[in-house]
């Protein structure tokens, strides 16, 4: 008999996840499974009242817990099928982005953007928008060109970008709410070689100036001081560097890593060294602790012209800010047409705290930061901690009515809902 909370678990399921990433929410599953087929998926999800799948874990907060059945497709055969005529590959969605990556590089292949983190599950990733950083990318919910799901039934389920317009686009950022993701089709760019320069001690004023200034950059802070600590410039390999008085900045003359008094071997290489994109683009290497281990994490996207503003704002409240974080980062994402996408009809400039890994002095600060970014009508990342009013978020998103008629009409017996799900799209 299992013990109490630990729901039911056989051999097959020994492997699936019962804490999240960060440790923070500890699933409160009846039963965890792990099968190893599609059959057996459909099958497993038609005879259950409730199930959510769980990827890598990498959210937290609580949209995927659940008390019915958790499912990891960790199990499911792995697939990473290139289409060179169409310039896609179609992947297992359980599969993380960086063993996705590695793969398409061997062939000639990139994906345009990546995540800080290459541990994260594509499935996951693509449901919650996560995303990398530049003012002409879009989230990694973009790179979608079809889907693959088993609905609530325990049917098969494939909606495309080409046939399925306004529909495809409100179920990519799907939160898991709309039945259980088996494959990903993405779209592919040429492989390329990406240079990584650390700047450090960016002026405030020059903020806007560096965050258009390659193809992908992160700015961390500390709130602190007024200062911007460092630079991270992910430039392709064409791209002349950085002059050496670049903003007003110096050159970092070792690694580092985003989070001070980690190890910068975590981190992926810097000092300008050439590498191919998927060791570039992230922050972290797949083989090593990202980030701190230890954190909580916030974050919200805000218009891109609100920057300064927005900044401005938070100083106020930066003495809270300073004694729970371990790292502020500031980046850019472009516009999309995806209903649930944070940069939904709006070129985004984003906020991202790690906090320390404490939520009762975390919680307190969050609130204080959303009531000072308010006015700016702030989108929270789906898979981090906040605490926006329902009502709130809602008016933030054009589309949000249109996802909740879709969320009925798909899963109309709530069979992938959760109580957080619950409380922002009640039924």
């Amino acid at each position: 008999m299992s013990a109490p909370g630990q729901g039911v678990l056989s051999a097959a399921a020994a492997d699936v996840p019962r804490r999240n990433w960060a440790g923070n929410v500890r699933y409160a599953a009846r039963a965890f499974h792990r099968p190893t087929s599609i059959d057996e998926l459909r099958r497993l999800v038609a005879g259950s009242p409730r199930i959510r799948a769980v990827g890598t874990g990498h959210s937290f907060n609580r949209f995927g817990d659940t008390t019915g059945d958790l499912v990891t497709l960790a199990g499911l055969p792995p697939a990473i099928d290139v289409d060179a005529e169409r310039g896609r590959v179609t992947v297992t969605g359980a599969l993380r982005y960086g063993d996705v990556a590695h793969r398409l590089h061997t062939q000639g292949y990139a994906l345009a953007n990546l995540a800080s983190l290459p541990h994260i599950s594509v499935a996951g990733a693509v449901a919650t928008a996560t995303h990398g950083s530049g003012q002409t990318h879009g989230n990694l919910a973009t790179s979608v060109a079809a889907l693959e799901l088993v609905t609530a039934d325990g049917d098969l389920l494939r909606v495309d970008r080409d046939t399925d317009g306004d529909t495809f686009a409100g179920m990519v950022v799907g939160l898991g709410a709309l039945g259980l993701v088996t494959r990903v089709t993405l779209d592919l760019v040429p492989a390329f070689e990406v240079r990584q320069y650390v700047r450090l001690d960016l002026p405030r004023e020059a903020l806007d100036e560096a965050l258009g200034s390659a193809y992908s950059v992160s700015v961390f802070a500390d709130w602190r001081t007024p200062r911007l600590r460092e630079v991270w410039r992910k430039q392709r390999v064409e791209q002349p560097p950085p002059p050496a008085d670049w903003l007003g900045t110096t050159a970092a003359d070792q690694p580092r890593h985003p989070v001070l008094g980690m190890p910068a071997e975590n981190a992926t290489p810097q000092l300008g060294v050439p590498g191919p994109w998927h060791e570039r683009l992230p922050h972290f290497k797949l083989g090593f602790t990202p980030s701190s281990g230890d954190e909580l994490q916030s974050e919200y996207h805000l218009p891109r012209a609100a920057a300064a503003e927005a900044l401005a704002a938070l100083d106020d409240v930066a003495h809270l800010i300073a004694p729970v974080l371990q790292v502020c980062e500031l980046r850019t994402v472009a516009a999309d047409e995806l209903w649930l996408s944070p940069n939904h009809r709006r070129d985004s400039f984003v906020v991202h705290f790690t906090w320390i890994d404490d939520p009762a002095s975390v919680l307190p600060v969050v609130a204080a930061v959303e009531e000072r970014l308010a006015p700016f009508a702030p989108r929270p990342h789906w898979g981090k901690v906040f605490v926006t009013d329902p009502a709130e978020l809602a008016a933030r998103y054009p589309r949000y009515a249109d996802f909740a008629a879709l969320l009925t009409r798909l899963d109309p017996t709530g069979t992938f809902r959760t109580d957080q799900l619950d409380h922002h799209f009640p039924r």
